[in-house]
Parts: C-alpha cells; sequence; structure tokens
C-alpha cells in the first residue's frame, strides 16, 4: 500500500512538473507578447505623450515593459526549479509571480482610471497646451507632436481652427501672417496657414481633441486588456507552483 501511495505521488509529482513546464513556455511567450506592447507603446505610439498633462499613459507602457522582462526571466527560473524539484526555487519562483501580477494588475487599473479621467483632462489641458507651446522656444516636443497630430488626423486646432486666433505664437508676429499653423492645411507648403478657408484647411467637427481622445483611448484599451488578461493566466500558475511544491513536500518527508 505503502509502494502504491509512493508510486501515486510520484506520477502525480511528474505530471505536475510538465503542466508547470508547458505553463513556463506559454507564460515566457506572453512575457515576450507584453514587453512586445510596452515597447509599441513607448516607440511608436508616444509622439503625442508630450500633449498630455498626465503621465499614467507612459507609466502604464513602462510597467508593461518591466513586467514582460520579468515574466521572461520567471519563465526560465520556473523552469530550472520544475526539473530541478527544488523548493527554494519555487518559493523564489512563487513570489516572482506576485509581483508580476501586482505590476499588471496595476498598469491595468491605471490604464482604466486613466481611460475614464482622460475626456476630462483633454478639456482642461489640451487648447492650452497647443496655444502656448506651440513654436515656443523649449517647447519642441509639442511643436512636433501637434503638427503630427493635425497632419495624421486630418484636423486643425484642439475644439476647432478658431482656438489658433489665442496662440501665442499667431499673436506674436512670428508666424509671418498664418492665422493657423502649415501644418492645419489639406496640402503642406509653406506660409499656406495664412488661409484658413475650408477648401484649403481641416475643419473637422470636434477638432483634434476627439481625435486625439479615441486614439489614446483605444490604446489605452489594448494595454490594459494585456495587462489584465496576462494576470489572470497567471493564477494558474501560483496554483500549479502550489501543488508541484506539495507533492515534492510530500515525497521529501
Amino acid at each position: 500500500m505503502g509502494e502504491f501511495g509512493e508510486k501515486t505521488t510520484t506520477c502525480g509529482t511528474v505530471c505536475l512538473k510538465y503542466l508547470l513546464f508547458t505553463f513556463n513556455c506559454c507564460f515566457w511567450l506572453a512575457g515576450l507578447a507584453v514587453m512586445a506592447v510596452g515597447i509599441w507603446t513607448l516607440a511608436l505610439k508616444s509622439d503625442y505623450i508630450s500633449l498630455l498633462a498626465s503621465g499614467t499613459y507612459l507609466a502604464t507602457a513602462y510597467i508593461l515593459v518591466v513586467a514582460g522582462a520579468v515574466v521572461m526571466v520567471t519563465g526560465v527560473l520556473g523552469c530550472c526549479a520544475t526539473f530541478k524539484e527544488r523548493r527554494d526555487l519555487l518559493r523564489l519562483y512563487f513570489t516572482l509571480l506576485l509581483v508580476i501580477f501586482l505590476l499588471e494588475i496595476i498598469a491595468g487599473a491605471l490604464a482604466y482610471v486613466y481611460y475614464q479621467q482622460l475626456n476630462a483632462e483633454l478639456k482642461e489641458n489640451l487648447k492650452d497646451t497647443m496655444t502656448k507651446r506651440y513654436h515656443q522656444l523649449g517647447h519642441e516636443g509639442v511643436t512636433s507632436a501637434v503638427d503630427k497630430l493635425q497632419q495624421e488626423f486630418h484636423c486643425c486646432g484642439s475644439n476647432n481652427s478658431q482656438d489658433w486666433r489665442d496662440s501665442e505664437w499667431i499673436r506674436s508676429g512670428e508666424a509671418g501672417g498664418r492665422v493657423v499653423p502649415d501644418s492645419c492645411c489639406k496640402t503642406v507648403v509653406a506660409g499656406c496657414g495664412q488661409r484658413d478657408h475650408a477648401s484649403n484647411i481641416y475643419k473637422v467637427e470636434g477638432g483634434c481633441i476627439t481625435k486625439l481622445e479615441t486614439f489614446i483611448q483605444e490604446h489605452l484599451r489594448i494595454i490594459g486588456a494585456v495587462g489584465l488578461g496576462i494576470a489572470c493566466v497567471q493564477v494558474f500558475g501560483v496554483i500549479f507552483t502550489c501543488c508541484l511544491y506539495k507533492s515534492l513536500k510530500l515525497e521529501h518527508y
């Protein structure tokens, strides 16, 4: 009976080892995906960060990059802990799983909270940012972001093209007779912003604020879904780790 019980325990341990190994392989790939989403956000989708008053959007992307890197390291550690059957490594693996779980929950929560606050933030700050910092010394990033925003989304001004009447750059006389930036023009040529007729510039209902809000919200949904999705998958890793740890402890005794 004792021998049968021992064989059953050993068989259970082997099954748990392969389950945890499979999980770790998937987990490593998931970590790669999480880090890729974070890097993608920072490298390709961060042009408009200078237009946002809050650093939350940037913070969520950095958290994903860090979490993804830790996930990949943890996946390798999990494989070593599983096949070497070392309970000290399993304890470390379990701890790292919890840390990653918390990081991804935080990233998902930040994305969700910022998603709710984005509209109010843009309404409160975007017009001032565009009119007070565009073409101002030390705010080259804002100038570049505004030009790209208006060209990419075919819009002009925060709410409409009339917003540019309050621009410090336009009022200063440095604009060379322009009433809107050249990036408002449907066909950009030097000085085209001197004429704000609908045939020349983009006059979109809702201005750039609605376009930027939609753009940021779409990426916040991706960040939130990735963070929370991977966090849910980790629950299985925690369960498998606990079961294997308990099984190894029984065999030890």
